[in-house]
């Protein structure tokens, strides 16, 4: 594969100055059908204190990139290259147990299903006691006193009272706020939250997104926000990650997303999405076609089979050649053989008067 554009990704000879750096990460699964390529040569950045969304349909690759970062492929049949570079640290070479002592302590992550993140037969409040002591040296007493403080600042009612309460005695978003106590409960400089409010009725994903801003604030902490939610990324995000076929396609600051998109498949996904900000006479419209299998990736273009606007490239690039990820401007980056002024035209004339 052909190396990115230097604008967009730092000099390979050294490990780079963004706190979490992902190069060229490749995750694949052997498997009895063939290989199957979850994750093919993502990268980007993260800084302190922002929030990146990565964002894309089911079986993009998301959640195996997280799970790569926190380091949870290790031991497995997976199949795992590039570099992630955590505040100077490589992580994909380094041994399991110095992932582990991160995990938790320096690296977190709030899972999509909190019930079954959370073990049924010990106590909320136990379950956060014992990670805090993992990491820290501490008694019992000492530990109990930090989970009640972290239960009450993500807004659980009479914490002392629901400290020995067990997973199933909680509602859906109590026990997405439990996990995101137990995430937060040492002090995480790294967070990743994988679909967190997944499930949950409106006012309250609104307010697990406000607790996670606010808990931001508190640690100055890098957050990576893994989502199928646009309205979600365009309420917390700094920037963005589009994921298709386990590619990077696009990815920029959130406001390029929404009003500067430049590749098809983003189009197709801004116009399959509700708005609430203007009229809408016709019906959404949801991207024709079904996501590429991972075994066996479309050739060329990843998006290419469903891609509906490829008539704009001459000749046979989009079936045979794979395209770069080419920078649009110094942040932001598009991975699309259309010439950047025919599809800034085509966005302009045919697609923003539909979403």
């Amino acid at each position: 594969m052909t190396a990115e554009p230097a604008q967009l990704v730092a000099d390979s000879d050294a490990a780079p100055r963004s706190f979490l750096s992902v190069r060229d990460l490749r995750v694949h699964f052997p498997t009895g059908d063939g290989l199957v390529k979850s994750v093919d040569g993502l990268t980007f950045d993260v800084e302190r204190g922002k929030v990146l969304g990565i964002v894309g349909e089911s079986g993009s690759g998301k959640s195996v990139t997280s799970q790569a970062i926190m380091g949870l492929h290790k031991g497995s049949k997976a199949q795992i290259t590039g570099e992630i570079w955590f505040d100077g640290q490589e992580l994909v070479g380094a041994k399991e147990e110095e992932i582990r002592k991160l995990r938790g302590s320096e690296m977190a992550m709030i899972f999509q299903d909190p019930l079954s993140a959370l073990h049924p037969f010990y106590k909320v409040g136990v379950q956060i006691t014992e990670a805090y002591r993992v990491h820290n040296d501490v008694s019992k007493a000492v530990a109990k006193k930090r989970t009640l403080e972290m239960l009450s600042l993500v807004g659980i009612p009479s914490p002392d009272r629901r400290y020995d309460d067990y997973p199933h005695q909680f509602s859906g978003g109590m026990r997405q706020r439990a996990m995101i106590a137990m995430a937060l409960v040492c002090n995480p400089r790294l967070l990743i939250a994988d679909e967190p409010t997944t499930a949950l009725d409106v006012t309250v994903q609104a307010q697990i997104l406000e607790l996670l801003k606010l808990m931001q604030q508190e640690f100055d902490s890098a957050i990576i926000l893994i989502t199928h939610d646009l309205g979600v990324v365009a309420e917390t995000c700094d920037d963005v990650v589009v994921m298709y076929g386990g590619q990077c396609v696009e990815k920029g600051p959130v406001g390029d997303l929404f009003y500067r998109p430049e590749m098809p498949y983003a189009w197709g996904l801004l116009g399959s999405m509700p708005r609430m900000d203007r009229d809408r006479q016709t019906r959404l419209r949801p991207i024709a076609g079904q996501p590429p299998s991972l075994i066996r990736v479309p050739t060329g273009c990843v998006f290419n089979p469903r891609c509906t606007f490829k008539d704009h490239v001459e000749g046979d690039r989009c079936t045979t050649e794979h395209p770069d990820l080419l920078p649009t401007t110094d942040n932001h980056g598009v991975r699309c053989h259309i010439d950047p002024d025919e599809r800034r035209r085509i966005f302009r004339d045919e697609v923003s008067p539909t979403l």
